[in-house]
């Protein structure tokens, strides 16, 4: 499996971990770890997610004090932002930005569904991801610096 490939599915499979949270959440960083490392079956994919709890304070000024060692191999964030769509009005949507450290990047909308469209059935089942180049290189730039940074040895 490529590196693209190997983040697009642990991106998808923190999808379907915070989908599950529902909406309201705090943000949620993942460090992704290889299998190998864990001790996991390979058919569960490459990377595993390893949710970081109990993040303190807001994830902007959190972000900037993360180090990882260099067993974790790139790192996901899920948070909730207002998003606006060509001049529309701002909704409230998930953003997921991932990274690895061999330079992979990936983003990921999921606009929350209003009332009306939750009223379908199996509305709350689906998820509507959108995606591509360019969004929010801030939060790719913070990611990354994660992995970049020196740690310190324990």
């Amino acid at each position: 499996m490529t590196q693209n490939a190997a983040l697009n599915k642990a991106m998808l499979e923190a999808v379907d971990f915070i989908h599950a949270e529902g909406w309201d959440a705090d943000p949620t960083l993942f460090a992704l770890v290889g299998i190998e490392k864990l001790g996991l079956p390979e058919e569960e994919g490459p990377l595993a997610l390893v949710v970081q709890d109990n993040i303190p304070g807001a994830i902007e000024d959190f972000l900037p004090t993360v180090a990882w060692p260099a067993e974790v191999e790139g790192v996901v964030l899920a948070q909730e932002i207002m998003f606006s769509d060509a001049g529309a009005p701002a909704r409230p949507a998930r953003l997921y930005s991932g990274v690895l450290r061999d330079g992979s990047e990936l983003t990921l909308l999921q606009i929350r569904p209003t009332e009306e469209e939750l009223a379908e059935p199996f509305a709350e089942d689906k998820i509507d991801l959108r995606g591509g180049p360019g969004v929010a290189p801030e939060v790719i730039q913070a990611l990354r610096y994660t992995l970049e940074a020196p740690t310190e040895d324990f």
